[in-house]
């Protein structure tokens, strides 16, 4: 889209939020309060954190969207047989994907199969019993465009485009959005046009290190998965497309993605496509 563009680096990725006109002062600082507080209350990166005072065996006051995501989790992990799990933060730091990013990989272990039991949301209060390690990445991302979006429309009038490191929300116009291939970034495998949507995709190229290291996490086994390089989804918010996106990794992701009316394409390791019924993104196949 023509118009204005702001560029700036938040929670570990790059954003860029496109508008009609520019953002003002009082806008910017609307965002860049939203990114914080998220940040602050979910991030297993900051020694100030929710999440890392709930790993230290504390008890917080529950950020305002904890049922929201916890409840989406739940379905997340009864879709793909549990390898969608909110604990499974210590499994990846001891991959190297920790706090410090140290990139040193300690071996595999599955996260608690029991989070539900596990992770304490009542009163208004969030506990760990055990404590352990919160990672919201399945979603959180996709959660967090939301909000920023949701704020932008009570701001500013026209059309409106958000990309967070790959989750996007557009509003008042149609985005061609490249699927890029995983693995080769020069290239793409396809183009989805999106109107009034999200598109969030994941793949195994990105956060990537060591010998075959990645974030994407069986929480069954600690393992990187190894059937699937990349996914993409496209559905009416951006958290819902961020959790199908995940989900897809897993066998129990189309089915979840029919069930929350959400679109999708994934790419196989061996360079197959698979997609959706009704997927509207055009591939070069």
């Amino acid at each position: 889209m023509s118009g204005a563009r702001w560029r700036f680096d938040a929670i570990g990725t790059r954003w860029r939020i496109d508008t009609d006109a520019p953002l003002d002062v009082e806008t910017r600082a609307a965002v860049t309060g939203i990114i914080e507080t998220f940040d602050r209350e979910w991030s297993r990166f900051r020694s100030d954190s929710a999440v890392t005072a709930l790993a230290r065996g504390e008890t917080t006051p529950a950020p305002a969207d904890t049922a929201m995501m916890l409840d989406a989790y739940a379905e997340l992990d009864a879709a793909t047989g549990g390898a969608v799990n909110p604990l499974v933060g210590d499994a990846l730091a001891r991959r190297g994907y920790d706090a410090t990013i140290s990139l040193v990989d300690s071996g595999a272990a599955p996260a608690p199969t029991d989070w539900r039991g596990i992770v304490r949301h009542e009163a208004g209060s969030l506990r760990i019993t055990p404590p352990a390690m919160l990672d919201v990445g399945a979603l959180g991302k996709g959660r967090l465009v939301d909000l920023v979006h949701g704020a932008l429309l009570t701001r500013v009038s026209g059309g409106i485009v958000i990309d967070a490191g790959g989750d996007l929300a557009v509003s008042g116009l149609t985005q061609r959005v490249a699927l890029e291939h995983p693995y080769d970034t020069t290239r793409a495998i396809g183009v989805w046009s999106v109107t009034d949507a999200a598109l969030c995709a994941s793949a195994v190229n990105r956060r990537a290190w060591g010998a075959g290291l990645h974030h994407v996490l069986d929480a069954r086994t600690g393992a990187p998965v190894r059937r699937y390089a990349a996914t993409w989804a496209v559905a009416a918010d951006a958290m819902t497309a961020d959790a199908v996106a995940t989900a897809l990794f897993f066998d129990g992701g189309p089915a979840l993605a029919a069930d929350w009316g959400a679109e999708w394409v994934r790419m196989r390791t061996d360079g197959s496509v698979e997609w959706s019924p009704r997927s509207e993104a055009e591939l070069f196949l």
